[in-house]
Order: C-alpha cells, then structure tokens, then sequence
C-alpha cells in the first residue's frame, strides 16, 4: 500500500513514516499542502494521512481541492481538536475519516485498515435505489423524483448506508462505524446532525417521507410512516 503523508511537524512525520514502513507501507511524506496536493496529483495512492494545520494550505483546503479535482483516494484527517464542529467540518470535506493526536500506531493501523476495508465494500451496480430516490456510487449523483439533491460528502455517505440495506433498522453505531469507524462518536450527536440535514434536503419538500426514526432504536428508510 503507498501512503502519501501529508504532516509538517518533522517529529511526527519521521515517526509515522518510520512506523508504517517498519510495517511494509510505502510512504512519501511532504510538509506542505500545497506541496501535497502537487503530489497526489503526480501519482497514485491508496491512502493520504493529511494533518488539518499545515503552512500555505490547510488540510481542509487540500481535502476539498483533491474531492473537487474528482481525487477519490481514501483520506485519513489527523487534528490536533476532537469537537463535534471540527469532526463535522472535516468530514463534510471529504475526509473518509479522522483520527486525533497523539496517537499510538497502533490506532493508525487499525484506522487505516478500518478505511481500506470499507471501500471494498462497495456494491457491483452503480445505482442504488429506494422508491423515487436513487443515489449514483460512481458519479455520486444523488436524485429523488428526477430532482438532483446536491449533498455534502458525509451526507452521501450517511445516505448510502441507508440505502445498502431499506426497510432494516440500523443504530446509531452501526451507521457510525459504517461511515466513520471512529471509537468516541458516542460522545456527541454527529449521526443525528446528518440525519436531519438528510431529511431537510430528501423529504422536507415531498408529501412521502422516507427516513424515519424507530425511536430507541435507530434510523432506516422505508414508506411506511414511523415517526
């Protein structure tokens, strides 16, 4: 696996990169965002490990530039910052998922591998579909009705998992670890801020509602009215 580290701290570069080669990873470590994004534009990687603070650009920045440039290599966030507002801010652009120093190794390779493995399980058709709501793995065009909803890239994710398995109902971990697969969520209610920014922009304008709570339990898509 080839691994672009993007950190500017020096100490925690070399010891990431001498961890994860001690381990059998390949791993180019640059010290700039803009300097990274040059990268990963120049060759391929399985995974990015991108720091949030970073001179000339930060890694908010980078991670919306790579997902606007249609870069969908797997990005790990690492922050300095463990609130809700800084989780939800570096989802929403585009991270696949976050980890917070400092940190042992051993938690980067359980991230790592923990990433790596949900994006193999994405599903052979391309379109997902759930009554007049379809969602486009490959374009991540999402519709309902014929009508394009534009959503953020946590939302889509939220969305997918969803749709992986209607008319079941699944927890609040399950969507967690299934989006995120981050240990401490349960200290905040980061799935209940996607699901309502789901449901704003899926059902607020259309007489059928789709998403639903099954209180005590969880969320799951279906027609039938639940809430």
């Amino acid at each position: 696996m080839r691994i672009l580290l993007i950190e500017d701290e020096r100490k925690i570069s070399a010891y990431v990169k001498r961890g994860l080669e001690e381990s059998g990873y390949a791993v180019d470590p640059v010290y700039t965002g803009r300097e990274g994004l040059d990268w990963a534009e120049s060759a391929p990687y399985d995974v990015i490990i991108l720091d949030i603070l970073l001179p000339e650009m930060d890694g908010l920045s980078v991670c919306r530039e790579l997902r606007k440039r249609g870069d969908r290599t797997l990005v790990l966030m690492l922050t300095a910052r463990d609130t809700v507002d800084d989780r939800v801010a570096g989802l929403d652009a585009g991270a696949d998922d976050y980890l917070v120093k400092p940190f042992a190794i051993k938690e980067l390779y359980a991230r790592l591998r923990a990433i790596t493995r949900r994006a193999g399980e994405a599903p052979k058709s391309t379109v997902m579909e759930f009554a007049d709501l379809t969602l486009d793995t490959r374009s991540h065009q999402v519709r309902r009705a014929g009508r394009v909803i534009e959503l953020a890239a946590k939302e889509y994710s939220v969305l997918e998992c969803l749709l992986r398995e209607p008319e079941r109902v699944l927890t609040r971990t399950q969507i967690a670890e299934h989006v995120w697969n981050y240990d401490t969520y349960n200290q905040s209610n980061v799935v209940d801020v996607y699901i309502r920014n789901l449901r704003r922009k899926i059902d607020d304008a259309f007489e059928h509602k789709i998403i639903h709570t099954v209180r005590g339990a969880g969320y799951r898509l279906s027609l039938d009215e639940m809430d």
